[in-house]
């Protein structure tokens, strides 16, 4: 099959803005364009490959097409800044999608991309570290930061060290609930922090204590807020070190269990592609990971 360029551009620029009138914009033409082209993309490939809704969701047939689109316009981009012209086309800006960990990009992450803004942008799609790649494997990003070890399909991996999360609390919320250390009794009934539903780490320590307890649990999706909840007296919860040792330091938070600390192994994830722009933010991830996490 011949598969045309700027249908394969409508696909991938349509799924990034979500809708077909956003796309229209970012490439300058009408959304009567980008749905003709789209179109054309079905009929070319045989298969359905999004799903009309606001926004617009791919198929399963339109993950595989959708990862190839993605992969083209990298590598065009790539090849343009090589090139040296002077068209229209050489002045975008090229935008890389990545995954990444709440809590990776509320610590070193960010710091890490900032000396590259100047030349890149970022779409970051902020997911837990267990399910980002489910990202690479749909073509939704590029590269990710994961605890999958095993390389996904079309994929390099490097790690990047460990985070060591510890359970903490603030020093009235552990007088009150654990004086006596966190027993069972206690830590069925102790209110505990979440980030969201998908954040398994405090029922992994309730796990590792034998414990099958659903105590009262409080939902806050952000990395920030999340430890303003624990330190406020919420609950406890499962914090990193990178964001618990100042705290800590100061006696606004205390360990709650010295022995219970859970490592998370993290992971970079990227298209095996050869990019200099993606081997630059490889570059400035790993390094910046080797500098604030453990081997």
């Amino acid at each position: 099959m011949d598969l045309d360029l700027a249908q394969l551009r409508a696909l991938s620029v349509a799924v990034a803005e979500g809708t077909f009138e956003a796309a229209a914009r970012a490439l300058h033409v009408t959304p009567s364009a980008i749905s003709q082209r789209l179109r054309a993309l079905e009929v070319a490939t045989g298969r359905v490959l999004l799903v009309r809704s606001k926004p617009v969701q791919v198929t399963e047939s339109g993950e595989v097409v959708l990862r190839l689109a993605r992969q083209i316009d990298l590598l065009a981009h790539d090849a343009i800044a090589e090139l040296g012209g002077d068209g229209p086309a050489d002045r975008t800006v090229q935008t890389l999608p990545i995954a990444v960990n709440a809590d990776s990009l509320g610590t070193w992450v960010l710091p890490a991309l900032a000396p590259l803004a100047g030349d890149l942008c970022f779409d970051i799609h902020r997911e837990d570290e267990d399910h980002t790649g489910a990202l690479l494997r749909s073509g939704t990003v590029v590269a990710a930061v994961t605890t999958e070890a095993d390389p996904v399909a079309g994929c390099s991996v490097t790690r990047l060290g460990t985070m060591r999360y510890r359970p903490m609390a603030a020093p009235s919320f552990a007088g009150r609930w654990f004086a006596d250390g966190p027993l069972g009794r206690t830590l069925s009934r102790a209110p505990v922090v979440v980030f969201d539903r998908k954040d398994d780490l405090q029922h992994r320590y309730l796990r590792d204590h034998a414990l099958d307890a659903q105590p009262p649990r409080h939902y806050v999706p952000s990395t920030a807020d999340f430890l303003t909840a624990v330190r406020a007296g919420m609950g406890w919860g499962m914090l990193p070190d990178l964001l618990s040792r100042g705290h800590e330091a100061r006696g606004e938070l205390v360990d709650l269990d010295p022995a219970g600390a859970l490592d998370v192994a993290l992971h970079w994830q990227q298209w095996k592609l050869r990019s200099p722009s993606l081997d630059r933010v490889a570059a400035a991830v790993t390094t910046a990971a080797r500098a604030h996490l453990a081997p």
